[in-house]
């Protein structure tokens, strides 16, 4: 757990820390013990032998006093710049990590990291370290000093606080051991709540709310069991860890009265071994309570530690805010024998097509035929299995992330909107545009339109997810982004399969300020998108089986022939009255 601390927040910084709680662990130590001589010169009646001991226990306890304030602070400090760190350092490697990795449970147990994990991270520094340092620094001192001033003193504290070590040991491995199962747990109902939470309008509409949605009771009541069995486990080993103490104080209490009564321990040093030892169990005990706190803050260090050594799409090195000029006559896009899966399972096949600048290439197919996955190779939402994927001229493994997205604009069905106004989730688009420059996107893509019926017009928020703008209102914001990025390339899952027919309209004249004299590889559903393109490509099984114009795709009376007709007659359907 120290090795991750100095990782995170700076070897100088946890060695100086962990010095000064030492330093401190010591001092109380000594301090402690000190009162073995001056309680043996007062019981012998001679004080002036007694005052040179009380100095050294002044000046022990103001130096301990000094360093208990110092630590406190170096604590805190260290916690707070802790978690600052690991907010950043987290936040800076997702973004480097592929789309694929972010599966629906990864995602719960980011959320149950980031809220919880993190605290617990935090209170290791602030709120931990010192009194685990202290619960076996502080009792090794007491026993060194003891066994200098009396060495059956000494050992019987000895073997006191082993036995108080091998408790509190046993305790926290059974803490740690059941952690995982709770965070486990945790994670998926965190993760079913925020489900339940954005998908009330499909389970209101199946009736699926409260009782009746399985899911989350089940993740609730795993929940439930998870924390059950760790209070059931855990409460009898701190119970153990309190018999434990009491019974180690005890022992030595009837050992020192036996030494007494026998002879050779004088009736001072059975008062001071009394002292020393309530004094040399407080630690322990206390870090016997906090042990369970203390491992589960080093596993969710270790959850931390496991997200950040995850390897990231690897990044071509570049000159930051420079772009690699295009290769002269290349096509704008370009897949090369591209085979790619998601965890082993194949999707594209040896793929090969190639889009000219400033054409419009169509992929057309099947449902799982391959079409989005194209698309998010070519934006290096992944790396390719084999083959090579070219933008410009040049394998998207060699750009930077921040020259290949400064190439594309891109816009699918699913839009996410941030909880923020309007103009600010248009923004996100060029984020150094001027308000000029996001007015004029946002009337290209028609969403003046929309602000003019906000009550807060460009100032109204969106809420989480754009939850209070229409489907078609999303598509004209997502629109806008993109024409205000002003990419030479764009990507375009044809948005508005399942519109009305206003909003149809309006993303329709949006799509065209967007696609003006631009590179176009379109995922197309609409017959009008579909005879416009250059070029079509038709997928299937993860293959190209066909491509070329519409005349001569018809001509050949293959796959894309069959397409056509079929959505041809289904361009025809009507629903009438009975």
């Amino acid at each position: 757990m120290i090795r991750q601390l100095a990782a995170i927040t700076g070897t100088a910084r946890v060695r100086g820390y962990l010095v000064t709680l030492v330093a401190f662990a010591v001092a109380q130590g000594l301090t402690f013990t000190l009162i073995v001589p001056v309680l043996r010169a007062l019981f012998a009646g001679d004080a002036s032998a007694a005052w040179p001991w009380i100095g050294l226990l002044a000046v022990a306890a103001a130096v301990c006093g000094i360093l208990q304030y110092r630590q406190a602070v170096m604590g805190f400090s260290l916690g707070l710049d802790l978690s600052r760190s690991l907010y950043h350092r987290l936040g800076d490697h997702l973004a480097t990590l592929p789309l694929g990795w972010f599966e629906a449970d990864r995602v719960g147990r980011i959320g149950q990291l980031v809220v919880q994990g993190a605290r617990a991270v935090m209170g290791v520094p602030a709120h931990l370290l010192q009194p685990l340092v202290t619960s076996y620094v502080t009792p090794a001192t007491v026993v060194a000093a003891s066994l200098f001033f009396d060495w059956r003193l000494g050992t019987a504290l000895a073997v006191g606080g082993a036995v108080l070590v091998l408790t509190y040991r046993y305790t926290a491995t059974l803490t740690e051991r059941l952690d995982h199962g709770v965070d486990a747990a945790m994670a998926e109902a965190g993760g079913r709540v925020v489900e339940y939470a954005q998908a009330q309008t499909v389970l209101r509409g199946f009736g699926r709310t409260g009782a009746a949605h399985a899911e989350l009771e089940e993740a609730l009541a795993g929940q439930y069991r998870a924390g059950r069995r760790l209070v059931t486990k855990v409460v009898p080993g701190l119970g153990l860890n309190a018999m434990a103490v009491q019974g180690v104080y005890t022992v030595l209490l009837a050992f020192g009265t036996y030494l007494v009564l026998g002879g050779p321990l004088g009736a001072a040093e059975l008062v001071a071994l009394l002292a020393l030892a309530t004094r040399f169990t407080e630690p322990l005990v206390l870090a016997a309570e906090l042990g369970g706190a203390v491992r589960i803050g080093r596993n969710n260090l270790n959850r931390f530690a496991e997200i950040l050594a995850t390897p990231a799409l690897p990044e071509a090195e570049g000159e930051e805010g420079t772009a690699r000029p295009a290769v002269p006559q290349a096509p704008a896009i370009e897949l090369d024998r591209v085979t790619f899966g998601y965890d082993g399972s194949p999707v594209l096949r040896e793929v090969s097509l190639r889009v000219p600048p400033r054409t419009m290439t169509a992929l057309v197919g099947s449902s799982g035929s391959g079409k989005t996955t194209v698309t998010r190779l070519i934006a290096r939402f992944f790396d390719v299995d084999s083959g090579t994927v070219r933008v410009d001229g040049h394998d998207v493994r060699d750009l930077t992330t921040e020259d290949l997205m400064s190439r594309l604009s891109l816009v699918f069905q699913d839009v996410y909107l941030f909880d923020d106004t309007i103009e600010e989730n248009i923004r996100l688009g060029r984020p150094g545009a001027t308000d000029e420059e996001v007015r004029h996107a946002a009337s290209l893509a028609r969403v003046d339109e929309i602000v003019e019926r906000l009550p807060d017009g460009w100032a109204t928020r969106v809420g989480e997810s754009g939850a209070t703008l229409s489907g078609g209102e999303r598509q004209r914001v997502s629109i806008a982004r993109a024409i205000l990025k002003d990419a030479p390339i764009v990507l375009l899952d044809e948005v508005t399969a399942a519109l009305d027919p206003e909003n149809e309209f309006a993303v329709t004249e949006a799509l065209r300020a967007l696609t003006e004299d631009r590179t176009l590889l379109v995922i197309a559903h609409r017959l009008s998108t579909v005879v416009a393109a250059d070029q079509i490509v038709v997928l299937d099984g993860g293959r190209v089986v066909e491509s070329g114009d519409h005349a001569s795709l018809l001509g050949r009376d293959g796959r894309y022939a069959a397409f056509w007709r079929e959505r041809t007659r289904a361009a025809g359907w009507r629903l009438l009255p009975s």
